[in-house]
C-alpha cells in the first residue's frame, strides 16, 4: 500500500451513494492521502456515472483538494495498483430489484431486495461478478483492500471470502450504523458513553448495550421502542412494534429485518399492498433516483442533497471511508462488519462470515466475542448461516438443485410447487445475468416458462432512464 499517494477504486461509482462516498473523503482528508479516485461502472451506467462522476469532481473542487478524479468503464485499468477497493454495485440496475419484489408479490408472496426469493436472485446475479472483481484484483493489485457494500452484503462477503480466498475484504452495512445514530438519544446518552455489541449475520443481527458505568441498557433502549422514540429503522422497511413479549425474553435488540420474520404475517401483508398498487419499494427507489440524479446534473451542485437520505441505504458510504481510514491509520475504531467468525459466535462455524462488532486495525476485522445464543437465536441463526451457504454454492455452481434447496430452506417462501414455479419464473426472468444457469434456462424456456407479472416483465424497457 502507498503511504503518499493513495488510489481508492469505487466500483458501481454511478451510484446516486457516490456523493456520500467522496462527501465521507474529504470529511477524512487529513487522515487519507488520497492521490487519485477512480469511479468505475458498466456501459448501461455510462449516463449516471458520468453524471454523479462531474459532481463528484466539483466536491473535491469545493473543497480546495487536488484528487485525481477518473471516470471509466474500465475495470481494470482502474484496478491497476490500486491501494482500496469498494464496490456498490447492482447487477441489473434497478429493473432487477423491480423483478425480485413483483415476480414473488404475483405469487402471494414477499418481494423484498434482501429477503425471501428476491434476496437469493440478488446473491445469485452478484456472486460470479464478485468473483471477476477478485480475480482480477489478485493480478492487478494484490495488496488492496476489498471494502464491500453490495448487498446482500453478507452472503457477498462470505462468497469472496470462502470462494474467491481473498482475505483482505470487510463487508458493511448501514442498519447497525444507523442503530448506534439513533438509540442513544433515547436514553438520554451519547454513543460515546455505550458500549455496543453486535452479534449475527448481515440483515439478521441482535445486539446488546452497556453505559459507562458497565450496567446493561439493553431494556432501557427496548422501552423506548414502544414510546415512539426514533430508533433507526432504515426507510425500506415497514415498521411494525416487535412483540413486547419476545423482547422481553430474548433481552437483545433485534435488527430491523427481522419484521420479516417475527411479524410475517403483517409484513406480507403490508408488501402485497403495495403490489397491488403498483408501489413496491423498487419502483419508489426509482423515482427518487430520478429525483437525485436531476439534482445531480446542476452544475452548482457541489455538496451532498438531503434528498440522499430517502433513499433507503443512508450512511453506507460513509462507514466505507471510517473502515478505510482505521485500516490505513491503524485507528482501531469499533465497527459493525462482516468478517470471518474466528470464535466470536460459538453457535456458527468459526471460518465463516458472520456480522459481529469488531476492532478495524491494518490487519484489518478483529471480532470481539459475543458467546452463545439462546436455543431460540440459536435455531434461527444456524438456519439462515446454512441457507447463505446453499445460495452461495448455487451461485458458484449453478446447481439447480442447491436453488431449489435454498427456495425450500427460506422461512418466507412456502415450501411446494408454488416455490418450484416461483424458482423456474425468476430464473427466466434473470436469464441475462445468469450465465451459470443457462442450461436449466434454457430446459425451461423449451417447457414454456414465462414471466407472469406484467410489469417486471416489461420492466427492462426502462434500462438508461434517469
Amino acid at each position: 500500500m502507498s503511504r503518499n499517494a493513495l488510489k481508492m477504486v469505487t466500483i458501481g461509482g454511478g451510484s446516486s451513494y457516490t456523493p456520500e462516498l467522496i462527501e465521507g473523503y474529504i470529511k477524512r482528508q487529513d487522515q487519507l492521502p488520497i492521490k487519485e479516485i477512480w469511479l468505475v461502472d458498466i456501459p448501461d451506467g455510462e449516463k449516471k456515472l458520468n453524471i454523479v462522476g462531474n459532481m463528484a469532481k466539483r466536491m473535491v473542487k469545493a473543497a480546495g483538494l487536488d484528487w485525481e478524479v477518473h471516470l471509466t468503464l474500465d475495470r481494470r485499468e482502474a484496478l491497476k495498483d490500486a491501494d482500496f477497493v469498494s464496490t456498490q454495485f447492482r447487477v441489473g440496475l434497478l429493473e432487477a430489484r423491480v423483478k425480485d419484489e413483483r415476480i414473488p408479490g404475483s405469487y402471494g408472496l414477499l418481494g423484498q431486495e434482501t429477503n425471501g426469493a428476491g434476496g437469493i436472485f440478488k446473491a445469485f446475479r452478484t456472486v460470479p461478478v464478485i468473483l471477476d472483481i477478485v480475480k482480477d484484483m489478485k493480478e492487478l493489485c494484490p495488496d488492496a483492500w476489498l471494502i464491500n457494500f453490495t448487498n446482500p452484503s453478507g452472503m457477498i462477503t462470505e462468497a469472496i471470502q470462502q470462494y474467491g480466498k481473498w482475505d483482505k475484504v470487510i463487508g458493511l452495512c448501514n442498519v447497525p450504523v444507523m442503530a448506534m445514530m439513533n438509540e442513544p438519544a433515547t436514553i438520554g446518552k451519547e454513543l460515546k458513553d455505550l458500549t455496543y455489541k453486535f452479534a449475527g449475520i448481515d440483515h439478521f443481527h441482535w445486539h446488546r448495550v452497556w453505559d459507562n458505568s458497565g450496567k446493561e441498557v439493553t431494556m432501557d433502549i427496548i422501552n423506548k421502542m414502544y414510546d415512539g422514540s426514533e430508533t433507526g429503522l432504515p426507510k425500506n422497511i415497514f415498521d411494525v412494534k416487535f412483540f413486547r413479549e419476545q423482547l422481553n425474553q430474548m433481552k437483545m435488540i433485534p435488527c430491523g429485518y427481522h419484521r420479516y420474520y417475527y411479524r410475517q404475517t403483517e409484513m406480507l401483508n403490508h408488501s402485497l399492498e403495495e403490489f397491488n398498487q403498483n408501489k413496491t419499494r423498487a419502483q419508489e427507489v426509482m423515482r427518487i433516483e430520478h429525483e437525485l440524479f436531476t439534482l445531480y446534473q446542476d452544475p452548482n451542485l457541489d455538496h451532498k442533497p438531503k434528498q440522499l437520505a430517502e433513499r433507503g441505504g443512508a450512511h453506507y458510504s460513509d462507514a466505507a471511508c471510517e473502515a478505510i481510514a482505521s485500516i490505513y491509520g491503524d485507528k482501531k475504531t469499533h465497527m459493525v462488519v462482516s468478517t470471518l467468525n474466528r470464535g466470536a459466535l460459538p453457535d456458527l462455524p468459526s471460518d465463516h462470515t458472520v456480522e459481529v462488532s469488531s476492532i478495524i486495525t491494518a490487519s484489518g476485522a478483529l471480532p470481539l466475542t459475543f458467546g452463545h445464543f439462546q436455543p431460540a437465536e440459536r435455531g434461527w441463526i444456524q438456519l439462515m448461516k446454512n441457507m447463505e451457504l446453499v445460495i452461495d454454492e448455487a451461485a458458484v455452481t449453478g446447481d439447480y438443485g442447491l436453488a431449489l434447496q435454498a427456495f425450500i430452506m427460506n422461512p418466507l417462501i412456502p415450501s411446494g410447487q408454488a416455490a418450484k414455479d416461483l424458482l423456474d419464473e425468476m430464473l427466466i426472468a434473470n436469464k441475462k445475468y445468469l450465465p451459470q444457469f443457462a442450461n436449466k434456462i434454457k430446459e425451461l424456456e423449451d417447457q414454456g416458462v414465462t414471466v407472469h407479472d406484467q410489469v417486471a416483465a416489461t420492466i427492462d424497457e426502462h434500462i438508461g432512464q434517469i
